[in-house]
């Protein structure tokens, strides 16, 4: 009876339990379904992580694709408009320079001047600081260019660069003056400055002041014996992906050259040389890691004062003036450029006047833009 009894009770006792728990359910399950669906619902934070995840990548033409300025300028004898930090290495094989003292722009007014104190008293000048006495007829000389520009903002660079200079004349006027032999070793130093006027993805004007120093020994033909100065302006213009133009205008101005013929009287043996260049490019080939550019450039130089050394010659019968002299050469070249920052320019360059600073010249460099 008392089983019957605790049995009873404890039925009673779990039927709301039971009672509860069954509704419990289906309200706990309606709530996690209402939390689950809350938690999926869009909004538009989620809507746009979820399609920026689902678009596909986006896809980049190749006439999309913006030519790095590391790059650089494609020219091989203009000087490069485009500011930017970088190293360049140049080596020039020049032929048949048959006035190398002209203005004093190559080297230092000739020795020869140094033995005419009797002979030609009034060209006499023991000051004369160019190779001799032997008066050439023509030079060859080679050039090997280290050249250095940091960039520490974009329209605003220092360059510097550190020249060495191989000399061999090839014939001597028949003075009776001795010969002179083979030179070499470093010549005139520069440095400057380049300030961008205009820098654009497509176009560049540039303002370069450069300064050359008498670092190289003028008796052996390595310098001028004379500071100068060089203004110029550089322009660099895109056309397209592929075609390109780029040219310079400016003035070699010396200080304090040698005495002229006669040497009293006269104005300096050296003289201002205004210089000027064009050259268009065009890309023929280009793929993810190289380019390939042709280029074709006429550069040009007025002479606009000075002498130059000249047996027999109108002045005292050993010099001629320069002043008026005008010299255009033409350059083939073709530059390849690897990987943007590296560059190779193979160039050849051809007097077209009869007036030359050489009659030929083989340039070769490479370039690291960083």
């Amino acid at each position: 009876m008392k089983q019957q009894v605790v049995l009873t009770i404890a039925l009673l006792l779990g039927t709301p339990l039971l009672a509860q728990n069954s509704i419990l359910r289906p309200v706990m399950a309606e709530e996690a379904v209402s939390a689950y669906s809350s938690s999926e619902a869009s909004t538009p934070d989620a809507d746009a992580d979820l399609a920026q995840q689902q678009a596909p990548p986006p896809t980049t033409t190749q006439s999309e694709i913006k030519r790095p300025k590391a790059e650089g300028s494609m020219v091989g004898y203009i000087d490069d408009a485009i500011i930017g930090s970088q190293i360049r290495i140049r080596f020039d094989a020049a032929f048949n320079d048959p006035f190398p003292d002209r203005s004093e722009f190559f080297y230092g007014k000739c020795a020869c001047y140094q033995q005419l104190a009797k002979a030609d008293p009034a060209a006499y000048d023991p000051n004369a600081p160019g190779p001799g006495p032997g008066v050439p007829t023509n030079l060859n000389f080679q050039q090997l260019y280290l050249f250095g520009e940091y960039a520490p903002k974009s329209r605003f660079s220092v360059f510097f660069e550190l020249p060495f200079r191989w000399i061999q004349p090839q014939g001597f006027v028949n003075t009776g003056f001795t010969p002179f032999g083979n030179q070499g070793g470093v010549s005139d130093v520069n440095m400057g400055v380049k300030l961008g006027l205009i820098d654009s993805e497509r176009s560049a004007l540039t303002f370069q002041f450069k300064s050359y120093l008498p670092s190289g020994n003028a008796s052996e033909g390595l310098g001028t014996n004379h500071s100068s100065i060089e203004p110029a302006l550089l322009l660099y213009h895109s056309f397209s992906s592929r075609w390109e133009l780029e040219g310079q205008l400016g003035d070699w101005h010396p200080i304090d050259g040698s005495r002229g013929v006669p040497t009293v009287g006269s104005s300096s043996f050296a003289g201002d040389v205004f210089f000027y260049g064009i050259g268009p490019s065009a890309e023929v080939y280009h793929n993810s890691s190289v380019a390939i550019a042709p280029i074709i450039e006429l550069v040009g130089w007025h002479v606009l004062g000075g002498f130059q050394t000249q047996v027999p010659g109108p002045v005292a019968g050993v010099a001629a003036q320069a002043s008026g002299t005008n010299i255009v050469n033409m350059k083939f070249g073709v530059r390849t450029t690897i990987h943007n920052h590296n560059s190779v320019y193979v160039g050849y360059g051809r007097a077209l006047t009869d007036a030359d600073w050489y009659r030929d010249i083989v340039r070769v460099e490479y370039r690291y833009a960083f």
